[in-house]
């Protein structure tokens, strides 16, 4: 809902009308540290205090004076006021708006004297900006408020020491720091207007560890701007703060100096801003709105930001920030002053992936991969430097390991779509650390440490035990990163409609190579990691000796995985997993472009063969006896499962057969030249060769699996599998984006009912029933960065130059066919003699 045409709204990105109603929704949400939601979101905000993931309270809060009465706008900072001596009354609130980078929170406040009500929005702004690596790589969110009316308003913000700390017995330090005015004057730290910033930290910074998942080192700069139109400002306990407020409509401009616990006569670091728009009705009989806006910053400064083993040992990371801004004083004020470019760059993501979502889906996909963006990178640090940038991720929830690949396998369809080279430098930490020889097996590694933000690796090679689920995850990303990389796939937004009012980049012309002086990523074709056949086979040949050894073990164990864990571990330990397996084949079927591409042609026509062989087994231990459905299992007779590493064949153009190549673009009308004839695998034969007209995987088992998801499809979303109701909604859109187009708009609809209505009040869970009330089966999965699957069918639809797509268009020629489960299901646990299991002595 728009409140009014403003152009300053405009600039913030402020989100049009969400279709969904989710119960939490991201406020200021940028690595696993500064995460911080909107708890309770269908109350009003006042209700609640927001909340960290983990769904802690963070002390944050912000409330408005107007016409002699208080109004709580965010938190609950009222409950530190006197009903006897301050009027305390509540705004109407307006409901929550979002798109990809931005939350909006809008209020209507009753003006004096009955004139039209004050409209308030609180507009909050992590942007994603994947034309600009550097820009996504600063800790640092906005909040904007906009107030327009007739009458006077006083605004109030504080924050507490639970943003640099999760253990409330931990003495704080605070300070003001005034950058003044200064960037034309030449001072480095200077600002347009000057800015006004609190710097907290623990007095006593523990490197490196975590306390509740809260990161125990680091200074948060709560920043507002400055000069004779700035802010007001005072540290001190809580609810002398607000009362003071309450009853002045201002602070004081004082700190206080008496350092002590967080919950110690809570300290609270505060600021007030005060809108006089009254003038705007006097003398005049009608009033005439007037609008005036203020902004926030928040940004959490980490040096080092995560220690790793890498090739040259364990090495304390600096963040990539550190490459362009000399210290954080010059990050916090530039990034303070560069909001109009970074709601620029993200307001071209969110109106793209807005656009490209309705057209794949609906209004609620749209608002689905919205929700999910921000929670993506919410698990993401940026390290390195811009030649070679690194980006660590923490399984966030689940156990908290680094770098998990399993985590990274269905969070990667957001990468590929969003921009592919933030994969590889997802990848990259893997594979160095395992070419340096500090993992001793064969397979590749599950994770690089045990707890973000320490990845000192497994060099006893006793980390989580899924070994074909990782080397089948790492070739499948591997295949699809070089895809991306040979074939310009024109990512959306990824150049910037103009530089137009863009600030420079302090630092950037030392990197010339890899940015422009706006900060702006170089085209893919110039930068270090290019978009070329060239750079796909040299980002491909280095690692080449990890590939073809993790193709080795799944040659040997993929067909018929012995008892082990996939990336499902809590759904227990399996033996013959039919989904597992399709994995690891898909995986060696990749490996064979992979060779191609680096022009071993030996190995690519042995893993081709291989893969082709495995997977006409595969079909013969792993669909039912009556070719309805998958099995759960080869011998798991009455069982079924959702196949969703299917849509790994369909990504990597394995089911793009000889019908559907014709000439490819490499993405959406763009109105380029095709770069060249075709994205299709080069291990396959040229066009017009009968043996082309063969995909990998035959059309029949796509329309089996359509047909089965259609059948026991639940009220909120497509169970896992045959053991319980729970699902997993990463895998429902891997599963969804490879059926016929109305299973895919039942299971899309389920999704978007069980995220109207489910009663779980943490950030975008995962794994939740898909009966019931739809909440958490007894295991609690939140803010993790697998999302990254709901974009599933945007990843998709890039591939192959939408050939991937039209592949799968037979899937539409008619109706789901209708299907007896209990029926079918018993009929294949029958021993009826007419089935012979002779072959299975093996397994």
């Amino acid at each position: 809902m728009r409140l009014f045409d403003l152009s300053l709204l405009a600039a913030s990105g402020l989100a049009s009308a969400s279709t969904l109603t989710p119960n939490t929704v991201p406020l200021i949400v940028r690595n696993p540290y500064l995460s911080t939601w909107l708890y309770h979101a269908r109350d009003a905000p006042w209700e609640n205090w927001p909340m960290f993931w983990t769904g802690a309270h963070v002390g944050f809060s912000v409330m408005a004076s107007a016409s002699g009465k208080v109004y709580p706008l965010l938190g609950r900072p009222h409950d530190s006021l006197s009903t006897k001596r301050h009027k305390i009354a509540y705004p109407e609130y307006l409901g929550v708006t979002f798109d990809a980078s931005t939350t909006n929170l809008s209020y209507s406040i009753p003006a004096a004297g009955g004139e039209s009500s004050l409209l308030v929005t609180l507009s909050f702004l992590s942007p994603i900006t994947p034309s600009s690596t550097m820009r996504q790589a600063i800790p640092a969110g906005y909040m904007t408020v906009f107030v327009a009316g007739c009458d006077d308003l006083d605004l109030y913000t504080d924050v507490n020491g639970e943003w640099v700390t999760g253990n409330r017995d931990n003495t704080l330090r605070w300070e003001m720091f005034e950058s003044p005015p200064g960037e034309e004057k030449g001072t480095k730290n200077g600002t347009k207007t000057g800015i006004k910033t609190w710097k907290v930290r623990r007095e006593r910074e523990e490197l490196l560890t975590e306390f509740g998942d809260r990161a125990e080192w680091g200074t948060l700069h709560f920043s507002a701007p400055g000069g004779e139109n700035g802010v007001r400002y005072q540290s001190g306990t809580s609810a002398l703060l607000r009362g003071l407020f309450a009853e002045r409509g201002e602070l004081r401009d004082e700190v206080d100096g008496e350092f002590r616990r967080v919950m110690e006569d809570e300290p609270v670091f505060a600021f007030s801003k005060g809108f006089k728009l009254a003038d705007g009705g006097k003398g005049k009989e009608k009033c005439e709105k007037r609008e005036e806006s203020v902004r926030f910053t928040w940004a959490l400064v980490q040096d080092p930001v995560v220690q790793f083993a890498s090739a040259r040992g364990l090495t304390m990371m600096r963040p990539l920030w550190q490459s362009f801004f000399t210290d954080a004083d010059e990050l916090v004020g530039w990034h303070f002053d560069d909001f109009e470019t970074a709601a620029k760059l993200a307001g071209e993501y969110s109106d793209a992936l807005a656009r490209d979502a309705y057209e794949s889906g609906s209004r609620e996909y749209q608002d689905i991969a919205a929700l999910s963006a921000r929670q993506v990178l919410g698990a993401t640090q940026f390290s390195g430097t811009p030649e070679d940038p690194i980006l660590f991720l923490k399984e966030i929830s689940s156990n908290g390991n680094f770098q998990t690949v399993d985590v990274i396998f269905p969070a990667f369809p957001f990468f590929l779509y969003t921009n592919p080279r933030w994969l590889a430098y997802l990848l990259e930490p893997l594979l160095e650390h395992q070419l340096s020889g500090q993992y001793p097996n064969d397979y590749s590694m599950h994770d690089l440490g045990a707890h973000f933000p320490n990845a000192t690796g497994h060099p006893d090679g006793r980390d989580e035990y899924m070994p074909v689920e990782e080397c089948g995850n790492m070739l499948i990303m591997g295949l699809a990163l070089a895809n991306a990389l040979r074939y310009d796939t024109d990512p959306a937004f990824m150049r910037p409609k103009g530089a137009e009012g863009m600030r420079t980049a302090p630092g950037a012309k030392r990197w010339w190579e890899s940015v422009d002086e706006y900060g702006i990523d170089l085209p893919r074709g110039e930068a270090k990691l290019g978009s070329t056949p060239k750079a796909a086979e040299k980002w491909l040949s280095r690692s080449y000796k990890l590939w073809k050894q993790w193709t080795g073990y799944l040659v040997r164990e993929s067909l018929i995985p012995h008892n082990q864990l996939c990336t499902d571990d809590f759904a227990g330990w399996l033996a013959n997993q039919t989904n597992l397996a399709l994995k690891g084949i898909i995986g060696i079927k990749a490996m064979s472009e992979i060779a191609d591409i680096v022009g071993e042609k030996e190995d690519a026509k042995f893993y081709r063969e291989t893969a082709g062989e495995y997977i006409e087994k595969w079909q013969e231990y792993g669909i039912s006896r009556d070719g309805t459905h998958a099995k759960l299992a080869y011998t798991w007779y009455g069982s079924w499962t959702t196949i969703y590493n299917l849509y790994a064949d369909s990504l990597l153009c394995f089911h793009v057969s000889d019908k559907n190549k014709s000439s490819v673009t490499g993405g959406r009308k763009s109105g380029k030249q095709p770069r060249m004839e075709s994205q299709i695998p080069l291990g396959q034969q040229a066009y017009g060769s009968k043996k082309d007209e063969n995909v990998f995987i035959p059309d029949k088992v796509y329309q089996m699996q359509s047909d089965w998801y259609h059948a026991v499809l639940q009220k909120y979303g497509l169970p896992l599998d045959s053991r319980h109701l729970y699902t997993k909604s990463d895998w429902e859109f891997f599963a969804a984006a490879v059926t016929g187009r109305k299973t895919r708009t039942e299971i899309l609809t389920s999704v978007a009912r069980w995220v109207n209505e489910t009663e779980t009040d943490r950030p975008f869970t995962d794994l939740y029933d898909t009966e019931g009330n739809g909440g958490f089966p007894g295991i609690w999965f939140m803010a993790r960065p697998v999302v990254g699957g709901h974009f599933a069918f945007l990843a998709l639809e890039r591939a192959c130059g939408g050939k991937a797509v039209e592949a799968l268009k037979f899937l539409d020629k008619r109706e789901p066919g209708e299907v007896d489960v209990e029926l079918v299901l018993m009929r294949d646990l029958s021993t009826d003699e007419q089935y012979d299991d002779e072959g299975w002595e093996d397994l």
